[in-house]
């Protein structure tokens, strides 16, 4: 059978949380047409070893290396280019994400939507936990880019996000850091693919630091001044 979803979980350091997210990704996906793939960033600690161990158990499970650069973009594109499947999408090694949103994310996508937002500030969705500058900065710019632009999502810089493949390999990715997501998000608004909305629950990290650092918004806030530009010099 095809491959119709690629999970690519990123992943640095996270002997403490990668089994954990793995096995919570398992009762929500469909085995013989989903694969898992960890994408280890130069990880120092045991994440190899331990996904090498979980995969004896789920033949759907693979590891590659980032062979780029240290980061999670180059890691986060280093997956979509070995991914196999229609889709892809970026799950967080640390369990932030909700699993239980997979099923309705594919509908979504079957239906023909090119990019599925998991969002946490619509009607059934929220933020639980983690820093609260983040938390602030994150609904400030999701809210408010939607009524400046009128981008169909309402949570452009969460990373969880469904991608139909050929399209996001179609874009041409240029931040370093974790604002691939949103620049991804956005070059797909401009381009005219089509965008929606799912709710999703969102957790801070339980176990390890956050990865969260204040000077981190700067890329953020450039995307977010270029697509209010983009919008209103295209009009």
């Amino acid at each position: 059978m095809d491959i119709l979803l690629s999970i690519i979980i990123p992943a640095r350091d996270e002997e403490n949380n990668i089994e954990e997210t793995i096995k919570g990704l398992i009762p929500h996906i469909n085995r013989e047409n989903t694969e898992i793939i960890v994408v280890n960033d130069h990880s120092e600690d045991n994440t190899v070893h331990i996904v090498k161990d979980i995969q004896g158990q789920y033949p759907f499970i693979d590891i590659v290396d980032n062979t780029g650069e240290p980061g999670f973009a180059n890691t986060l594109k280093r997956g979509f280019e070995v991914a196999r499947g229609k889709y892809v999408l970026p799950v967080m090694a640390d369990s932030c994400d909700d699993p239980t949103t997979i099923p309705l994310m594919l509908k979504k996508a079957e239906e023909g939507y090119d990019l599925v937002c998991g969002a946490r500030y619509i009607k059934g969705g929220k933020r639980v936990g983690g820093p609260l500058i983040q938390g602030f900065f994150s609904r400030f710019v999701g809210i408010t880019l939607h009524l400046f632009t009128g981008i169909p999502t309402r949570d452009v810089a969460n990373a969880f996000k469904m991608y139909r493949r050929d399209a996001v390999l179609s874009i041409d990715l240029k931040e370093k850091g974790f604002a691939i997501s949103m620049e991804a998000c956005v070059k797909f608004f401009v381009s005219g693919y089509n965008i929606c909305d799912v709710p999703t629950v969102w957790y801070g990290r339980k176990k390890g630091k956050s990865k969260f650092k204040l000077s981190r918004t700067l890329p953020y806030m450039k995307l977010y001044l270029w697509t209010i530009w983009k919008r209103w010099t295209s009009q």
